[in-house]
C-alpha cells in the first residue's frame, strides 16, 4: 500500500478559540483509501475562532505538500472539509475578506493553494467533522502543552 498512488485525499480541518478572541487551537486530519493517515493539533494562544479555522487551513496545505510532495499535489484530488462556513466560502471567493488579520491569513493560504491542481474546498456539518473537534479540545483541555504531534 505504501506504493500506491493516493486516488484521493480529504484533510478535515477545524480550529476553535474559547472566548473569541480567547484560548485557540486547530486540529488537521488526513484521510486516504477511507482511513486516518496522519493527524496534527497545535495550541495558538489568544486568537480568534476564525484565525484559528485559517492557521489550521495553512498548516493544512504545507503539511500536504510537505507529506506528497510538489509533483503529486498537482495530480492528486485533494478536498478540504471544514464547518467553517466563513473559511470555505472565502477560499471559494463567494464572501468577501473585511477582517484585516483575516485579509493576512486569507493571502497566505490563497498563495499555497495555488501549487495544487486539483483543490476542492467543501462545507461540512460540524457532526461531520468530531475528529478535528475532538483534537481541538484536546489541545484547549491541555493548554500547557504547546504542540502535540499523533
Amino acid at each position: 500500500m505504501s506504493n500506491r498512488i493516493f486516488q484521493k485525499v480529504i484533510i478535515y480541518i477545524d480550529g476553535g478559540s474559547r472566548g473569541n478572541p480567547g484560548p485557540a487551537a486547530f486540529a488537521v486530519v488526513f484521510f486516504k483509501e477511507g482511513g486516518v493517515f496522519k493527524k496534527y493539533s497545535q495550541y495558538l494562544g489568544e486568537v480568534t475562532n476564525n484565525e484559528a479555522e485559517y492557521q489550521g487551513l495553512i498548516f493544512a496545505l504545507k503539511k500536504a505538500k510537505s507529506l506528497l510532495g510538489k509533483e503529486k499535489i498537482k495530480n492528486i484530488p485533494i478536498e478540504i472539509k471544514s464547518d467553517s462556513e466563513l473559511l470555505i466560502k472565502q477560499m471559494r471567493g463567494e464572501y468577501k475578506i473585511k477582517e484585516p488579520k483575516i485579509q493576512t491569513l486569507f493571502l497566505k493560504a490563497w498563495n499555497l493553494k495555488i501549487d495544487f491542481k486539483n483543490l476542492k474546498f467543501s462545507l461540512i456539518a460540524r457532526a461531520q467533522n468530531k475528529l478535528a473537534d475532538q483534537l481541538v479540545n484536546e489541545v484547549l483541555d491541555g493548554e500547557a502543552r504547546s504542540q502535540k504531534l499523533l
